[in-house]
């Protein structure tokens, strides 16, 4: 079974109400009410898995990274099969704000001091081509995702933000990234339509996109490519058997592999807590205005823009395809249970643009986003053939599809080269469930200071 310990049948049942949603999906693990799920392209056929079967790799989890890896698997010829306990897009793949952003928590220096030599400068390399990997694949294989790729704007709340952000660009900038520009406020207020921020900085390479279209579109073309992926497939737990690998499912059926990679990344708890207890899970909410008026539009956000900005508890903003303005921030670690769960979030978005003053919101939606200790993802490979990847940072739509193609050519080449990250050991939080605790009264003091800021 490895070294991972994994849930009773009983215990994922008590945890499957703490993460499903009363959606309009009509599957047995029902999507959660967002705006995704009312807006995305149909689903493709992902049966579960009726009879027990053998492939070169299974993939547990059908999110960006495990579809990503199914893809670039079978486009190479290599068997595949996916194992999803809900369906294609289910956990935060489906959930998240959409943004396409390049990058992770630390600027190229620190990558390239933390890493040192040749792999820190592979790490920045893999940073800022992220996005690429999301745009190639929509073009290349024509998927029916609607997106955008204006940029992203990153504003600064005080003088000292706009001091990191200007940094951050001339880091980047003398790496080759063309096109960026700093912002003074009224730069920012200009393609944001907010007076909110100090200043900021145009990244080029950003955008935005349906994120459960994406999930779903990306499960047709592996599918097409020849991966076979099955929603409402529990996966109970994984042994050696021999020179494979046998992975079980509640259904009884099984799949025998060469290689497994688990791909579960915030939603891992019901997989493995062993594994579960090396991230911490905070929910990320979002809620969604009504369809701007041609007027409110043409002062939101006009270039079609996405934003994040730099305060200790972020948020994120932008317009879909619906012209509806996307507010997403942190809330209450919990599950929500009232809509005033989001009240911090319609504040937000009156107070930094007027112009929507009293403007109503038609839905409102969390998920699980996956942060590492060290803020860097992590891959590990315990056992010979076992492969983990896990944390996302809050910045999954383009890390996690760029993340599942270098896991393919890892299998294929098996050249540690061929992954972003190095392989490493798998170490727990120390008393994980405490930090969840000291994770949320950090949440609600660093609301309590960045009240007054917007």
């Amino acid at each position: 079974m490895s070294n991972f310990k994994t849930l009773s049948v009983d215990d994922r049942s008590q945890l499957a109400s703490q993460y499903s949603g009363a959606g309009t999906s009509g599957s047995l693990f029902p999507l959660a009410p967002a705006l995704w799920a009312d807006t995305a392209v149909p689903a493709v056929s992902t049966p579960a898995l009726g009879e027990s079967t053998t492939a070169d790799v299974a993939i547990i989890g059908a999110g960006y990274a495990g579809l990503s890896a199914a893809y670039h698997l079978a486009k190479r010829g290599v068997s595949v099969v996916v194992l999803e306990s809900r369906e294609p897009g289910w956990g935060g793949s489906g959930r998240n704000g959409g943004q396409i952003i390049p990058g992770l928590k630390y600027d190229p220096d620190e990558l390239e001091a933390k890493f040192g030599g040749e792999a820190g400068r592979a790490v920045v390399a893999f940073a800022g081509s992220t996005t690429e990997h999301v745009f190639r694949l929509i073009e290349t294989e024509k998927l029916a995702v609607p997106h955008v790729r204006n940029g992203w704007v990153q504003g600064a709340h005080n003088e000292k933000a706009m001091k990191t952000v200007e940094t951050r660009m001339r880091q980047w900038t003398r790496r080759g990234m063309t096109g960026a520009r700093l912002l003074d406020a009224a730069g920012v207020r200009q393609l944001l339509g907010t007076n909110a921020y100090k200043g900021g900085w145009l990244n080029p390479h950003g955008g935005g996109l349906q994120p459960l279209s994406y999930a779903r579109e990306l499960a047709r073309v592996a599918i097409g490519a020849g991966a076979k992926v099955h929603g409402l497939t529990r996966v109970t737990g994984w042994r050696r058997e021999g020179s494979a690998w046998k992975v079980d499912t509640k259904q009884g059926a099984h799949v025998l592999a060469k290689t497994v990679m688990v791909c579960t990344n915030a939603y891992t708890r019901e997989l493995s807590p062993q594994l579960a207890s090396t991230v911490i899970t905070p929910n990320s909410y979002q809620l969604s205005t009504v369809p701007l008026t041609a007027e409110q539009a043409a002062s939101v956000l006009p270039e079609g823009h996405v934003s994040s900005d730099t305060r200790n508890l972020l948020l994120y903003f932008r317009k879909d395809h619906t012209g509806r303005l996307l507010m997403g921030g942190r809330g209450p670690f919990r599950q929500p249970r009232l809509k005033s769960d989001w009240a911090h979030l319609e504040r937000a978005v009156w107070k930094m643009f007027p112009q929507l003053q009293g403007i109503a919101f038609d839905h409102r939606w969390c998920g699980h986003v996956s942060i590492t200790r060290d803020f860097i993802p992590h891959l590990h490979e315990p056992e010979p053939g076992l492969i983990v990847n896990i944390g996302c940072m809050g910045r999954g739509v383009a890390l996690e599809t760029a993340m599942g193609e270098a896991l393919a050519r890892y299998y294929v080449t098996r050249d540690e080269r061929a992954l972003p990250f190095p392989l490493t050991r798998i170490s727990r939080i120390p008393l994980h469930g405490l930090q969840q605790l000291y994770l949320a009264a950090v949440v609600g003091w660093y609301r309590m200071r960045d009240a007054g800021l917007i």
